[in-house]
């Protein structure tokens, strides 16, 4: 069983090029595990090829919001890869107003791709992995993501559920998310930015993830440094320092939420 779980990286691209190995030998020295996950067909792919025969490694398959100018998703073309008993969810997928180039129409078509993971992962019972970037200043993204959430919710219950990466929303945001019973994870900006100190402080303990989103949003004190999913433990230390509890209760906690979501066939609390 895993000592840490970090439940979204990227292990795959092109920055573990030279040293894959150490940093994988570093995981298994430490018992970190890991959901690698895909941006498009092509990741998809190379993610589930990478989990196959790894003890600890998993992976979701989906097309990123910001990819869907080039691709549509197609379960046709995703049925073989969720069908992969290493793969644990459908993402990663959502809304990304950040980047957006055109506009409404822009929105509407992040809008029909979502709509289809979200149908996909219901047929095939597999969590949500979500990415929701708001436009500065805002949490519009999250408001839409969450309209079409809570439709569908009250439409299939228990069928649908995930976790919301790397999450830069409200209290009010993330409790509406709370509520529909996805979860929200955090990454190594929580290990040196304070604005989302309320949420740590008030999200459930059963509600809470770790990632790394490695090789990116590196933490402290790595900062200026490729990434990668050992430092995991490291957002795990803030969390706890954010909330004034024992670095091993949030250790504890996030590795149970993660098996019980996204691998629940290992939760030993089943």
């Amino acid at each position: 069983m895993p000592r840490y779980f970090d439940i979204h990286s990227h292990v795959t691209f092109k920055g573990y090029d030279q040293d894959l190995e150490e940093v994988l030998q570093r995981m298994r020295d430490e018992l970190v595990w890991t959901i690698t996950v895909g941006v498009n067909k092509a990741t998809s792919e190379d993610a589930v090829k990478f989990g196959e025969g790894k003890e600890g490694f998993f992976s979701t398959v989906g097309l990123h919001p910001n990819d869907t100018e080039k691709e549509t998703f197609s379960e046709t073309e995703y049925k073989s890869l969720i069908v992969n008993p290493k793969v644990v969810g459908v993402g990663e997928c959502g809304l990304d107003y950040y980047h957006l180039k055109d506009g409404e129409v822009g929105k509407k078509r992040q809008a029909r791709e979502f709509e289809k993971h979200i149908d996909f992962a219901i047929k095939y019972d597999k969590p949500l992995m979500i990415h929701g970037r708001p436009s500065r200043g805002t949490v519009d993204t999250y408001i839409d993501m969450l309209a079409m959430l809570e439709s569908k919710k009250r439409e299939v219950g228990e069928k649908l559920r995930g976790n919301i990466h790397f999450f830069v929303g409200t209290v009010d945001i993330a409790r509406r998310f709370y509520t529909i019973g996805f979860t929200t994870s955090f990454t190594g900006v929580v290990t040196f930015a304070r604005e989302y100190d309320d949420v740590v402080k008030f999200a459930p303990l059963d509600m809470l993830m770790t990632e790394t989103d490695a090789p990116y949003a590196t933490p402290n004190p790595f900062r200026g440094r490729r990434n990668e999913p050992l430092y995991v433990k490291y957002i795990v230390g803030a969390i706890a320092g954010i909330r004034g509890i024992p670095e091993e209760t949030v250790r504890e906690a996030t590795v149970q939420n993660a098996l019980k979501m996204f691998v629940p066939s290992l939760d030993p609390k089943r």
